[in-house]
């Protein structure tokens, strides 16, 4: 795997891994041509968690019509202003058994999400599952 960042200006920079795909970072506090590094963090994690549950779920079988992860996180007061803690929630629309969605969501948190066992080793990672149209069955 291989990535790299080029400076545009200001505090605009544009990374790109080894197949050409691009994203643009923006380190100035008003983030107005991306999201920052550490938000790309964030986002990151949501996607390799999303990853992780979507292919679990299918492989159970389970109805899913939506899911979205969203993350907060709070930082270090000092610098390197790392993060101390992380809050997952997933939302997850479709016909899907509970026990199988903890399980995906479990699993993905303590075994494949790559970003996740990364982080946890500097921030506390949390989570909860909600469902918007309602309990799913047990």
């Amino acid at each position: 795997m291989i990535a790299h960042s080029e400076w545009k200006h200001d505090e605009v920079f544009e990374a790109s891994n080894e197949n050409g795909n691009t994203v643009v970072l923006d380190g100035d506090g008003a983030h107005l041509h991306g999201p920052s590094p550490l938000e790309a963090v964030l986002m990151a994690l949501c996607s390799c968690t999303s990853v992780d549950v979507v292919s679990i779920l299918k492989k159970k079988r389970q109805c899913l019509t939506a899911l979205r992860v969203s993350a907060s996180a709070r930082r270090a007061e000092t610098y390197p202003r790392i993060f101390t803690h992380i809050h997952l929630t997933y939302s997850l629309r479709g016909r899907l058994s509970r026990k199988a969605v903890e399980d995906a969501v479990s699993l993905s948190k303590n075994k494949y999400c790559s970003v996740s066992k990364m982080l946890e080793k500097v921030a506390t990672i949390d989570y909860q599952i909600v469902y918007p149209d309602g309990e799913p069955e047990p």
